[in-house]
């Protein structure tokens, strides 16, 4: 309860107020301002909120996006083949121009979300994805033994193209190709067991040939027998839907294995695009268990 004091004339007042309250009271004042201060300068210079100035890798913000430095400098070299210090104001102006002009319309895509109509965009975005899941691939250096162990895996990729000569020949009945083969086997031209047995040449095969070019002519069940005779070999006769086929080996040169140091270049790039392969395969799954994906019945 607050005391009055009676004054000369009489009347009462009340007594004056405690200096130790008015002190106490100013000081709580003075530090709730103090601290408004503090966490307004914090909301305007945290990471992701909305500054008063430019950070120091960047050289604009839009929207608070920043465009790096780093970027900037590139497309300035890019653009007029000079570094900053060498570009004049006008090429400076005409490349942050350019740049604040793309994130402007790649904001403005996003909010009309171009990616879903646009087909260009959309793959444009999935290759980006795809590069992103790949980057540790891309740079990361295997291994040598690594390599080694690919490369013996795919030996094939890595050889010489064999070269194969040879005589087609077709006969009407079973023991007819028999006696030709028996024939040829013991030295007999080509031409003559054609005439003698009543055959003829396929012609599938003329001169010298790849194994891929062979391959592609003979077709695979006759290649297969083929590439395993010697030099002057002669198959046993083989059935096919035209007659019975014997195959006169001239010449087969066989595939040569190259030495890896040679290829090891082809090795390596095509380790990683095996590898880059199953990357994105694992990270397209790992996405799908994440997803919620509905497929209408009429196309499962």
């Amino acid at each position: 309860m607050i005391k009055m004091r009676e004054t000369a004339t009489g009347s009462q007042e009340a007594p004056p107020p405690n200096i130790s309250v008015v002190r106490s009271f100013s000081l709580m004042v003075f530090g709730a301002l103090v601290g408004l201060v503090i966490a307004g300068y914090a909301l305007f210079t945290a990471k992701g909120t909305t500054t008063l100035f430019v950070p120091a890798d960047d050289v604009a913000l839009v929207n608070q996006q920043p465009i790096v430095r780093t970027d900037y400098f590139a497309l300035l070299q890019a653009s007029y083949q000079v570094d900053f210090q060498h570009a004049s104001v006008e090429q400076r102006h005409a490349v942050l121009e350019d740049m604040i002009r793309e994130e402007l319309f790649v904001q403005r895509g996003k909010e009309l979300d171009v990616a879903e109509t646009d087909p260009d965009v959309r793959t444009a975005m999935v290759n980006a994805v795809e590069q992103m899941a790949a980057a540790d691939v891309v740079t990361r250096q295997p291994e040598e033994g690594v390599l080694r162990t690919f490369y013996r895996e795919h030996q094939d990729r890595y050889s010489e193209e064999g070269v194969i000569a040879l005589h087609d020949l077709i006969f009407p009945a079973a023991d007819v190709a028999a006696q030709a083969a028996a024939a040829l086997s013991g030295g007999s031209p080509a031409a003559a067991v054609l005439t003698r047995f009543h055959g003829r040449d396929s012609g599938k095969v003329d001169g010298e040939e790849f194994y891929f070019a062979a391959k592609l002519h003979l077709g695979d069940a006759l290649f297969d027998v083929a590439k395993t005779l010697p030099n002057s070999g002669v198959s046993t006769p083989t059935q096919q839907p035209d007659g019975i086929h014997v195959l006169y080996v001239v010449k087969n040169t066989l595939p040569r294995a190259r030495d890896f140091n040679a290829v090891e270049a082809a090795v390596l790039n095509d380790y990683r695009n095996e590898q880059i392969k199953r990357t994105i395969t694992q990270y397209r799954t790992f996405l799908a268990k994440r997803a919620a994906v509905q497929i209408a019945e009429d196309v499962r």
